[in-house]
């Protein structure tokens, strides 16, 4: 392999910012903070919006759009003469 053309493969601490979960895997992601494990290692430190263990797909609080007063049929309604053109 050449020297000096790939990027730095490495522990990564993420974060999820809505719920605090941390999780280490190995990533290339550039980072600029660095946060420091109970077991005493520095990690860099990449922040998350959402994780699996915040995101409703995965947390189970997903809702369908069925179920959502009838609005689909609504906007159905109230627009299904706009497309239809004499």
């Amino acid at each position: 392999m050449k020297e000096g053309i790939h990027p730095a493969y490495r522990e990564v601490c993420f974060v999820d910012l809505s719920n605090g979960f941390k999780f280490v895997t190995r990533s290339c992601a550039q980072t600029r903070e660095t946060v420091t494990m109970e077991d005493g290692r520095e990690l860099p430190l990449y922040k998350l919006e959402t994780s699996s263990e915040s995101h409703p797909f995965y947390t189970g609080t997903q809702k369908s759009i069925d179920n959502l007063g009838g609005r689909v049929e609504k906007f159905r309604n109230k627009f299904a003469k706009v497309g239809i053109k004499k």
